[in-house]
């Protein structure tokens, strides 16, 4: 069992993506879509659980988190592209997709413009398309993310905002989650009550946004614009999970979405929130590793 691996790979524009390895290395491979904001460290399973569940996790940060440079008004369709550079730096051919929170739209992406390399697709706790959803998007989201969104409308006030945030967690990782306690529900606080949880995602939010809030800008700009592809196109089987109690990105969101998504099986758990879905990653693998074939 190997140490987890980062490395640089160039996009098809010659941007530079940071890129993680770890898990299996001869392992079916996933590349796991990080949360808003995220980076490659985000919460996933230790490289041991990885190894045993027989996954080979790619991750990466996004354009402008972390090590991978920015791409001015990114979609979020671009995902897709700076996968298939990734895919082919590392020889692999088919491969499963897994999106968390704001990784979700973007793990759809790839299900929906790569048919023949994507076998199957995990999304937890997602976003539905604002454009299509009009003012239910809004609906049982906590204020704090409603303001946010609202300021894509003015990204001068957006950068302002979110730049002082970034500027927060970067003297204090450990204080975004505590800046989003009182607002989280009773199961989600029992989540992230656990040290090792917490030590994970202060590590996650501190690498995304070493540099600048730049990622995470471009993440609300981008899920607010039109995605770039059709729902409709997706063919692969898709699991769509969410916890009923989330107010980050709320449950209507992938009801939403399975009545788009022809291929989709939902699970909606009750008494469940949005970091629960920390708890299902390696269910989740092990359901995209199945009976799929090696890359």
């Amino acid at each position: 069992m190997r140490s987890p691996t980062d490395f640089p790979v160039k996009a098809a524009d010659g941007r530079v993506l940071r890129v993680r390895v770890s898990g299996n290395p001869e392992g079916r491979p996933v590349f796991f879509l990080h949360g808003t904001p995220g980076s490659r460290l985000g919460p996933t399973p230790r490289s041991k659980i990885l190894y045993n569940l027989g996954v080979r996790l790619i991750s990466f940060d996004r354009p402008g988190y972390g090590g991978s440079e920015r791409l001015e008004a990114r979609r979020v369709r671009d995902a897709a592209d700076d996968v298939v550079a990734i895919a082919r730096h590392l020889d692999i051919g088919k491969f499963a997709a897994l999106g968390r929170s704001g990784g979700g739209p973007h793990a759809l992406a790839c299900a929906a413009l790569l048919p023949e390399q994507v076998t199957r697709v995990g999304v937890l706790v997602s976003l539905a398309p604002w454009e299509d959803m009009g003012s239910q998007w809004f609906n049982g989201m906590t204020p704090s993310n409603v303001r946010e969104y609202k300021a894509t409308a003015e990204p001068g006030v957006l950068a302002a905002r979110l730049g002082q945030a970034a500027a927060k967690i970067k003297a204090d990782p450990s204080s975004h989650v505590a800046t989003l306690g009182p607002e989280m529900p009773a199961d989600d606080r029992r989540v992230v009550a656990d040290a090792g949880i917490r030590a994970r995602l202060a590590e996650n939010f501190a690498e995304a946004l070493r540099d600048s809030a730049a990622g995470w800008i471009d993440d609300a700009l981008a899920f607010r614009r039109p995605w770039g592809f059709d729902l409709a196109d997706i063919k692969a089987p898709v699991l769509l999970w969410h916890g009923a109690d989330d107010v980050f990105s709320p449950v209507n969101h992938t009801q939403w979405l399975a009545n788009k998504i022809a291929s989709a099986e939902v699970v909606i758990q009750p008494g469940r929130a949005h970091f629960s879905a920390l708890e299902e990653i390696p269910e989740v693998l092990s359901w995209l590793v199945k009976s799929d074939p090696l890359g």
